[in-house]
């Protein structure tokens, strides 16, 4: 089995080491992960973010997928399939394509904080909403999770439950995808680490 991690930017990512899943699998990641983490795979589809990830020179040194690489940066183009989802969504796409078989979605909550604001782990920074904010709409992130699934229907999809991961009932009856509860990530983390 070839596994893929896919982070997004929900708050509920913040209760795992990030460092843990490079030995398990390859580790897609979006926008201002960067300045932090650096994934295997780099995802960005807003230009603000995408055009200075690639002038700060991320692009020559590690792959990172947008939709308009700026010439001579080495950033790739994303998939036409893909080409208008959202980064989370083409993160999850992109994993597929590179042959992932199983492919677990961390912080993607879809939904707000526990006190009904923006739930992104970067808010109050460049780029990004104010943690006051109202919460981001998600209903486009469901429809273009479901088409990957769909594309991808012998990939088995594992979406991680924490505290502020939202109930997506777009999502209920996707046969391939598995709500997996934090707790149980982290054993399976755990788990395999000892391997």
């Amino acid at each position: 089995m070839t596994v893929a991690f896919v982070l997004g930017n929900g708050i509920s990512r913040q209760a795992v080491d990030l460092n843990q899943l490079k030995p398990l699998g390859r580790v897609y990641g979006c926008n201002a992960i960067y300045r932090e983490f650096e994934p295997d795979v780099l995802i960005s589809t807003d230009s603000p973010i995408s055009n200075r990830i690639q002038q700060e020179g991320y692009s020559q040194t590690h792959v990172h997928y947008t939709r308009n690489p700026l010439p001579d940066t080495g950033a790739k183009r994303i998939a036409e399939k893909y080409f208008g989802f959202s980064s989370g969504p083409t993160a999850a796409g992109q994993a597929a394509i590179d042959g992932a078989s199983a492919i677990y979605l961390l912080g993607f909550d879809m939904g707000p904080t526990r006190i009904g604001r923006f739930n992104n782990i970067y808010a109050d920074t460049e780029f990004y909403k104010k943690s006051s904010a109202n919460p981001t709409f998600t209903g486009n992130w469901a429809i273009q999770l479901r088409t990957i699934m769909k594309d991808f229907s012998q990939v088995k999809f594992f979406r991680i439950i924490g505290d502020t991961t939202a109930e997506i009932r777009d999502l209920s009856g996707t046969a391939n995808l598995t709500q997996m509860s934090m707790i149980n990530f982290q054993n399976f983390l755990n788990n395999s680490i000892k391997t």
